[in-house]
C-alpha cells in the first residue's frame, strides 16, 4: 500500500512539474518600443510607470531616445499659442501630484534655451550628452531603467543632475557603468546620433512624431494619460504577470 501511494505521489509530481512547463512554454513575453526625450516632462511621467509595468508583467519595453522637439523644430515655442507654455507647466505638475510622483524644474535645463525670447542656443551639450547616454544604455538591453532613473534627476528637483556622482547613482540602478557610456558617447557620437535620427524615423514611420510613444505591435499610443490603454491592448494580446 505505501508503494503504491509513493508512486502515485511520484507520478503527480511529474504531471505537474510538466504542466509548469508546459504553462511556461506557452507564455509568451510581450515586446514594445517606447520613444522617449530627456527634455519632456511629460515622458518622464510616463517612464517609471512603463518600468513598473516591465517589472509586474512578462513584458519587455526597449527605449528609443528622440532628440526634443527644441532640436527637432527649433521654432516650435514661437509657433505655438501664448497660453501653451502655462497650460503645459499647470497640467504636469498636476499630473506629478495625481500620480504621487516627484517633481521640480530641471537644474539645469537639460535645454539651454533664452526663455524670454525664446531663442535655443547653438551648442546643447547637456541634451545632447543625455540623449547620447540613453542610446548607449538601450544598446545594453537597459535603456527603459537608465531613462527612469536618469528623468527621475532632471524633473525630479535634483539640482546640478549633471554633476557629481548623480549620474553615475542612476547608471549603477540601471545595472550600468557611466565611465563606460560616456566613454562611449565620446568615441561614437556620429554613431550614436545615426542611431538617434533612426529612431525619430521610426517614431514617424508608426504614426506619430511626439514623445512620449509607446509603439506595441506597430499600434502607437501618444502621451503619458495612455498606458491604461496599453495595458487593455496588451491584455488583448496575451499580456501576463511574471
Amino acid at each position: 500500500m505505501r508503494a503504491h501511494i509513493i508512486s502515485t505521489l511520484s507520478i503527480c509530481k511529474q504531471y505537474w512539474r510538466e504542466e509548469k512547463i508546459a504553462v511556461s512554454l506557452r507564455r509568451m513575453t510581450l515586446h514594445a518600443e517606447l520613444f522617449f526625450s530627456f527634455r519632456s516632462p511629460y515622458s518622464y511621467l510616463a517612464v517609471g510607470r512603463y518600468r513598473a509595468m516591465t517589472d509586474e508583467y512578462d513584458l519587455e519595453i526597449a527605449l528609443r531616445p528622440v532628440w526634443p522637439l527644441a532640436l527637432r523644430q527649433s521654432d516650435f515655442f514661437e509657433r505655438n499659442h501664448p497660453n501653451w507654455l502655462g497650460y503645459t507647466m499647470r497640467d504636469m505638475i498636476r499630473v506629478a501630484q495625481f500620480h504621487g510622483i516627484p517633481f521640480g524644474a530641471p537644474r539645469p535645463d537639460p535645454i539651454q534655451q533664452n526663455m524670454m525670447t525664446r531663442e535655443i542656443a547653438a551648442e546643447q551639450p547637456y541634451i545632447r550628452r543625455i540623449t547620447r547616454l540613453g542610446q548607449a544604455a538601450a544598446q545594453r538591453g537597459k535603456g527603459l531603467a537608465f531613462a527612469a532613473e536618469a528623468a527621475a534627476l532632471i524633473w525630479g528637483g535634483a539640482e546640478g543632475w549633471n554633476e557629481g556622482e548623480h549620474l553615475a547613482g542612476a547608471a549603477v540602478r540601471a545595472g550600468l557603468d557611466l565611465a563606460e557610456l560616456d566613454a562611449e558617447v565620446v568615441a561614437n557620437a556620429d554613431a550614436l546620433d545615426a542611431e538617434i535620427a533612426a529612431n525619430q524615423q521610426a517614431l514617424e514611420d508608426a504614426g506619430h512624431w511626439g514623445v512620449p510613444t509607446l509603439v506595441f505591435e506597430g499600434e502607437p499610443f501618444f502621451g503619458q494619460d495612455r498606458i491604461d490603454m496599453v495595458k487593455w491592448r496588451m491584455e488583448q494580446k496575451g499580456l501576463e504577470k511574471r
